[in-house]
Formats: structure tokens, sequence, C-alpha cells
């Protein structure tokens, strides 16, 4: 360690610019880390705070919550711990001023999917809507009447609540009467016993029974097939793993450069008698301190960045993933040093010296 921290001093140029192509790298692996963080918050915020086991929904749907259709009479044919009707259907609702993708979620107020106002009060009348604290960010506040697209029918929002986005749109709770009647107009009536399917909380998702063409699903399961939640994870994964990959690679590079360019003072060094193990101690010692500096100048200039950047940029830090993707960055890194530990070992003192 002395050995490369003392050449590290003398040359600060040289391994400052190795060390700031790191923290480059590192820099945007955990930023990507934070995107793919907050991406998946935004597609399943609103699933989240269910706190449930699993849901039930007709087999045909998918999987998908939206296609899914059944009747209050299905409902009652689980058995269950804790079980929650749900309706869900998208639109877009505007207050005259601002417009914004939503969806709309049916509930019974005392089953367990009521959500926790934080702002305002619960809904009590038809026509009444909580919503996800993200309208009010967007310019919509409690009292203001919303018109949803392809419905005559008008919502006046009267709370808020917290972590409520469900595949990216904020959630608008209502009752299930209010539901019907914004999602099937005229035909209201005839549809009052629909619903999409059925929350539930139980220790033994196993044994539930239900009746013929419904499925229980578990809630992983059901996050899982949310539409684009898989293939976008897998996207940022795989990027932010390629990344770790070359940072190696350029390590892997600038060492070998530099290693190539001392050959001659290895060899004087191995001459007085210096073993090959205290050299490449010493070159993995350099790795290490490089990729270690690289790795916690990104850390923090990541968190700087993600303190400025707007509440549209769907970013959240994770410090936990972000705490292991560093260690394998400064791992991988380390690994990357093993050519130039190799070009060391097989260096001949006469011929490096020119003997």
């Amino acid at each position: 360690m002395f050995l490369a921290w003392k050449e590290m001093k003398k040359n600060k140029l040289r391994f400052t610019l190795i060390t700031g192509v790191l923290m480059l790298v590192a820099f945007l692996v955990f930023f990507l880390s934070g995107l793919a963080t907050g991406l998946q918050q935004l597609n399943r915020e609103a699933v989240d705070k269910w706190d449930a086991d699993a849901i039930v929904l007709t087999e045909e749907s998918d999987k998908s919550l939206g296609l899914s259709s059944m009747t209050v009479q299905d409902h009652e044919g689980i058995d269950a711990d804790e079980t929650a009707i749900l309706g869900q259907f998208s639109a877009i609702a505007n207050n005259d001023d601002e417009k914004a993708n939503i969806s709309v979620f049916g509930i019974n107020e005392d089953e367990f999917l009521m959500p926790e106002v934080t702002d305002g009060e619960k809904f009590t009348k038809e026509n009444e809507v909580i919503a996800g604290d993200k309208l009010k960010e967007d310019g919509f506040a409690i009292g203001d009447t919303l018109s949803l697209s392809g419905t005559e029918a008008e919502l006046t929002i009267v709370g808020f609540t917290d972590n409520a986005r469900f595949h990216g749109s904020p959630v608008l709770y209502t009752d299930l009467d209010t539901f019907h009647r914004v999602k099937f107009g005229e035909l209201a009536e005839q549809n009052s016993d629909r619903i999409n399917g059925v929350v539930i909380r139980t220790d033994n998702v196993d044994a539930i029974e239900t009746p013929e063409e419904i499925e229980v699903i578990g809630i992983d399961t059901f996050i899982e097939n949310l539409p684009g939640y898989t293939e976008q994870n897998l996207t940022l994964n795989l990027m932010i793993y390629f990344l770790i990959v070359i940072s190696a690679i350029i390590v892997a590079i600038f060492l070998y450069v530099l290693t190539v360019q001392k050959m001659s003072m290895f060899g004087v060094l191995k001459a007085q008698g210096i073993s090959s193990r205290y050299l490449a101690n010493s070159v993995i010692a350099q790795t290490f301190l490089i990729s270690f500096i690289g790795v916690v100048i990104g850390f923090g200039l990541t968190l700087l960045t993600g303190a400025f950047l707007p509440s549209a940029v769907p970013v959240s830090f994770d410090m936990v993933t972000m705490i292991i993707y560093g260690l394998i960055f400064v791992v991988v890194a380390i690994m990357g040093a093993v050519f130039s530990v190799r070009t060391i070992v097989k260096i001949d003192p006469l011929q490096a010296i020119g003997g």
C-alpha cells in the first residue's frame, strides 16, 4: 500500500484522470440504479400501499387488472382472512387548468384498500374522490371539480393520499357506486355488480379456494406482470451490468499500459530482491484506491444531482442497492487488474533492465 500511494502522489495527473473516468462511470451506474428504482415505484406504489398478499382475477385476463371482469358474487365465494373489492379503469382528468392521466380505483370505504388521507378528508358522498398527492404537485387542489374523458360525470377532490400511483398514473379513490356510474355511464345500473378483482390478505395464499375461471395471483407475480414492468427493469439492469464490466475493462487497459511503461523499473526492483508478490499487491492496492475514490465521489455526486432534479424525473435512490453496486464496482475493477499482475510476475529482471 505504501508503494502504491507514493506512486499515486508522484503521478497525480495520471491517476487523477483514471479516477475521474471511474468516477463518471460510477456516477452513471448509481444514477441508472436510482432511475430503475424510481420507475419501479412509479408503476407499483399503489399496489405496495395495499400491503396485500394476493389478488384474485379472471383467468382470461392474463394477470391484468384492467382486463379482468368479475362480479361481487364471485367475491363472496372467496374464502380468505381479509378481502377487499377493487374496480379499476384509466382516464384523463382535467380541472379546466390542468390535465393528467389517472387511474380510478373503486373501493368499499370499510375495507383495507381505503387509503390514509394525508390532506383533507375521506370521501363520504357520491362523486367525491381521494387523489394521489402527485396530482397536488401537478396543480390540482382540494375542492377541484374534475371531468373525466369518455364520461359526463364530474368528481370532486376532497382529500389527498401519499404513495398512490399505478402504471405511472396518480390514483383517484372513490366509492363503488361512483365508480360504476363513471365507468359505465348509462349502463351503470346493469353493471352495478361488476368489479375487476379482489385483493387478499392471508397467511396461506395456496389454501385460498375460488370459483371456476378465477385465479389467485401472488402480489409479486401480479407486479411482475404489470405492462412493461419486467422489460423496463431488465433493460436498465443490463445497462448497469454492462457499465460495471466496462469499468473493469477501463481499469485493465490503463493499468496494463502503466505496467508496460514501468517494465524497466519493475525489473530493477526485482533485481534488488523485491518479490513479484509485493509488486502485484502494489498494483492491486492502486486499483482499490482509485476505484474506491471514484465510487465515493460518484456516490456523492449522484446524491447531489438527485437533490436538484425536478419531481418530474422519476429517480429514487435506494442506499442499500447503491452500496451493493459500489462494492461490486470496486471488486470488478480489482479483477480487471489481474492482467497487469500477470505481466509483473512474468518480468525477467535481466531483460527488463537491458541485460
